[in-house]
């Protein structure tokens, strides 16, 4: 995949895509990773006797991971945690689990733990806390003072000409990932919680085509 298909970066000196559907291309290890895809948020929120949303989420989410896997041909996926809404989600339909199961198939695929996951899942993969590979270190929630994070678990978004759009936040040092689950809320990318992370010069990459970096 090339870089006009998305924004190129560089974050510790490892050469970085920001795709148009919020997920992020390593492309010289062919590692493609997204966060917080939240699978089953409509079951739970129905379980939990909220309001009934169209049932079609994972469906959703799972047919845009196909795609990017496709259009990079990633040989590793990373998740980087919250890939379900809770326990009870975990347990997809057969034929969500059987398409999960077809994208691991013949790839490196590995689970980092997240504050909404389950304990580990009947599925393969590696399941880890957090993950290095060369200068990078990959985990859930972003830790103060890393230097060559990626990250997920905040749902960012900034406002612009009156909408919200999902945003990777990066400064150099470290990168968050927008949530790329269907139905997944956000959280605003000047939020208090967010803004003591980054360096003054940080900046925002909208998802959708193009991709746009923006101060925030």
């Amino acid at each position: 995949m090339k870089e006009t298909d998305g924004h190129g970066f560089d974050l510790a000196g490892v050469r970085l895509i920001a795709l148009p559907s919020g997920a992020l291309l390593w492309p010289h290890e062919a590692i493609l990773t997204v966060s917080d895809l939240h699978l089953g948020r409509s079951e739970r929120i129905a379980r939990l006797g909220g309001g009934l949303l169209p049932p079609y989420e994972v469906a959703d989410t799972l047919m845009r991971l196909d795609q990017d896997i496709a259009a990079t041909a990633a040989r590793t996926v990373i998740c980087l945690g919250d890939t379900f809404d809770d326990r009870l989600a975990a347990d997809l339909a057969a034929n969500h689990m059987g398409w999960l199961t077809r994208l691991m198939a013949g790839r490196r695929w590995i689970w980092i733990e997240g504050n909404h996951d389950p304990g580990p899942v009947a599925l393969g993969g590696e399941h880890r806390r957090d993950l290095s590979l060369g200068p990078l270190t990959f985990r859930h929630i972003a830790v103060p003072s890393a230097r060559g994070e990626i990250s997920g678990h905040y749902h960012p978004k900034l406002r612009l000409a009156g909408q919200a759009r999902p945003c990777f936040l990066c400064d150099g040092a470290r990168l968050i990932l927008p949530a790329y689950g269907t139905y997944t809320g956000g959280m605003d990318a000047g939020h208090k919680a967010l803004r003591p992370l980054f360096a003054g010069r940080a900046l925002a990459f909208l998802t959708g085509t193009p991709v746009r970096a923006v101060p925030f």
